[in-house]
């Protein structure tokens, strides 16, 4: 059986004066990617989290979708 899932966290520093977004996408209990609002792209620690980071941050429009989602963490 394979397993593939994502979490995102919200983290609040002051309230809502500063949040910070961290999804982290994880394959079979591995955590081979993440996004960091406050990096600001994708980051892989694994051979598949690299490929997978390059071909999404090279999108600017996954980015930038992603960037957005801070917003969401504030409502």
């Amino acid at each position: 059986m394979f397993q593939w899932m994502h979490k995102a966290d919200c983290l609040f520093i002051y309230g809502t004066e500063k949040v910070r977004l961290v999804v982290r996408f994880i394959y079979n209990r591995e955590q081979f990617l993440t996004f960091d609002s406050d990096v600001g792209n994708f980051v892989g620690f694994t051979p598949l989290g690299e490929k997978n980071a390059k071909k999404w941050n090279s999108d600017l429009a996954t980015v930038e979708f992603m960037r957005s989602h801070v917003d969401r963490c504030r409502h």
